[in-house]
């Protein structure tokens, strides 16, 4: 217990110590919100769809803890490039002890960064309702986990610090688009509607969603949590296998 709550400390004060890391991962979620939000409001508002901002911000704060939690595996093939893991894996410990407490750690951060974005988008006007809140934190940090685990699963059988961003970016943009972050899932085609529907990011938005506007969740917010927990659970079990196959 104590090896997972360093390791998660750790990846804290990482984080905190890159002052340009921390402002520069507000800056997409921030363009978001400011350009959609505003830009595209009149025409949802015609369209019939209502505030837009409202139905834009559970995704954008969805989106900032997918992108940070995806991209902390690559602290992983830095650790790998420079020794740092060789000497945290030679240490008297369990794999998955060192594994989980990196990907409490980064979950951990990942979820902050969510709470951040959804600071500047209730002051930039966004209104949400608090009666849920405590089950909107839940969906981030479920998020969060999920996605983290998704990062460490990749860094732990990739070595190319070039090529990581690029299979990160392959993942994230789709899972991001298809996930009903910046649109309603209702009325489309049917390919994509399937796609929505095993997009396990679907179920945090929509649960999200739910928990922050109070309107209905399209999948129900028991599904949306099940769904969602258990594939947790399942990438956390890969991602710990996979870790533990490293090679020092």
């Amino acid at each position: 217990m104590s090896t997972i709550y360093i390791l998660w400390l750790r990846q804290l004060k990482r984080y905190f110590r890159s002052r340009a890391r921390m402002i520069g991962s507000i800056g997409q979620p921030i363009l978001f919100l400011v350009a959609l939000g505003f830009g595209f409001g009149p025409i949802f508002e015609k369209a019939g769809g209502g505030d837009y901002l409202q139905f834009l911000a559970p995704g954008v704060i969805a989106m900032g803890i997918l992108f940070t939690a995806m991209f902390m595996g690559i602290e992983i093939i830095w650790d790998k490039q420079f020794g740092f893991l060789k000497e945290t894996l030679v240490a008297p410990v369990s794999r998955f002890s060192i594994m989980l407490g990196r990907t409490l750690g980064g979950a951990t951060v990942a979820m902050m960064q969510g709470v951040v974005v959804f600071l500047i988008a209730w002051a930039i006007g966004f209104h949400p309702s608090f009666a849920l809140f405590a089950v909107a934190l839940v969906f981030m940090l479920l998020v969060a986990m999920l996605f983290t685990g998704i990062g460490t699963a990749i860094a732990s059988i990739v070595d190319d610090m070039q090529g990581f961003p690029l299979i990160m970016n392959f993942l994230v943009m789709p899972t991001f688009f298809l996930s009903g972050a910046l649109f309603p899932l209702m009325g489309l085609p049917s390919f994509i509607t399937v796609i929505a529907k095993i997009n396990p990011l679907s179920y945090g938005i929509d649960g999200l969603r739910a928990a922050l506007t109070a309107v209905p969740a399209q999948f129900g917010l028991w599904t949306d949590f099940w769904v969602l927990g258990l594939t947790s659970l399942a990438v956390l079990g890969i991602g710990a296998y996979l870790f533990s196959q490293i090679e020092i």
